[in-house]
């Protein structure tokens, strides 16, 4: 039987990994009804990350009472893998953009329930859990989620308080004594694609804040509202990770999921295809689909296509990437284990009107690849 692995990134702002994964199967399956095909969508920790995992890995969702952006009463969910042991969060399930209703305003927002979820996964017995950086409302460097879990944040006056984002240079004291034992036995990984460190022209407030409803005045504020939670951190728990590649990952959090709780910080491919034990299942595999919106320059630092060819390649597996567009420069990716990249685009528009035929050009794009390989001598001892 043959063997083809699935592993789409989204393309933003027109389809998500589950409905790229669906249209590259039914292609698949028009050549080769009984081809053994996995799923594995990406996700990159912002929104719909949840249920790419759930698709890739199997498992539940679990749906509970939590806090909003504005520490507001909301339902929110998360994912349980591997019989329990392991839950996947979303960040984004909680404080994200769409939570906040309209109302941007990240010296205000929070990421308290996404500590919230944190809380109830560790209590239910979770041995790790994973934690999406993206998608974020928030500029609270994740000190929000860690108030929920019992870190305590002190004022000047001796005031417990849990810091928002316009708040943390309220902080005299942090006291992490109190954190709940249940998540201290836990292992925490945080998924971040991004390299930004925590604060200056690079970081959290000034590369993010904008798009969270930051004018010029409030970005400054906000750096430098992460500015003292970082010299806060130094003082008080003895870490420096304001300078670290992902520090500013969703409105600081990367920097707060370090400092509070331990995690480390992981490109978003690496989780998913460690959580989907992509190894083993490709040793065996003829071919990888993958794919993501741009494959340029910055997709050489690892995300999704390359971070799977990478996988592919140490078991001689052929990786195909099919992507919306492709960037100059790119060689260097057949070095990191692709065979081929191709576009969906078939005809040059702009993109507003390609988005709205990106879905038939990706069904007639796969369509074709599998007219080839069905009848290439070339694939048929592989595929």
């Amino acid at each position: 039987m043959k063997k083809i692995l699935l592993v789409p990134d989204s393309f933003k702002g027109t389809m998500s990994s589950l409905e790229i994964c669906a249209i590259m199967e039914e292609r698949v399956r028009a050549y080769y009804p009984d081809a053994e095909i996995i799923k594995i969508p990406a996700a990159d920790g912002g929104e719909g990350s949840v249920d790419a995992f759930l698709t890739a890995c199997g498992g539940e969702k679990v749906t509970l009472a939590s806090k909003g952006p504005y520490f507001e009463d909301i339902q929110s969910f998360y994912g349980l893998l591997d019989g329990g042991r392991t839950a996947v969060i979303e960040m984004a399930a909680c404080a994200g953009l769409p939570l906040a209703g309209g109302v941007l305003r990240p010296d205000k927002t929070t990421t308290y329930g996404a500590g919230l979820l944190m809380l109830d996964a560790a209590r239910r017995g979770c041995k790790k859990i994973i934690v999406g950086l993206g998608g974020s409302a928030t500029n609270d460097f994740g000190a929000g989620a860690a108030a929920a879990a019992g870190i305590r944040f002190i004022d000047s006056s001796g005031k417990e308080f849990t810091p928002t984002g316009g708040s943390l240079s309220n902080i005299s004291r942090i006291d992490k004594s109190g954190m709940d034992a249940a998540l201290k036995a836990v292992e925490i990984v945080a998924m971040c694609d991004i390299d930004n460190p925590l604060y200056g022209k690079n970081g959290a407030a000034y590369v993010f804040g904008p798009q969270k409803g930051a004018g010029v005045e409030m970005v400054k504020f906000l750096d430098d509202q992460l500015r003292v939670a970082a010299e806060a951190v130094k003082r008080d728990l003895g870490q420096d990770i304001a300078a670290i590649p992902g520090a500013g990952a969703a409105g600081g959090m990367g920097g707060g999921m370090m400092a509070f709780f331990g995690a480390r910080l992981e490109m978003g491919i690496e989780t998913v295809l460690d959580t989907a034990s992509f190894d083993s299942l490709v040793k065996d595999a003829d071919l990888v689909f993958t794919g993501e919106g741009k494959i340029d320059t910055q997709s050489l630092r690892g995300k999704v296509v390359i971070g799977t060819a990478r996988r592919a390649k140490k078991h001689g597996v052929p990786v195909i990437a099919i992507v919306g567009d492709i960037g100059d420069n790119i060689e260097a990716a057949y070095d990191e284990g692709l065979s081929a990249i191709f576009s969906i685009n078939r005809v040059g528009l702009p993109f507003e009107k390609n988005r709205l035929r990106c879905k038939s050009d990706m069904r007639l794009t796969i369509d074709n690849l599998m007219r080839f390989i069905q009848g290439a001598p070339v694939y048929q001892g592989r595929v």
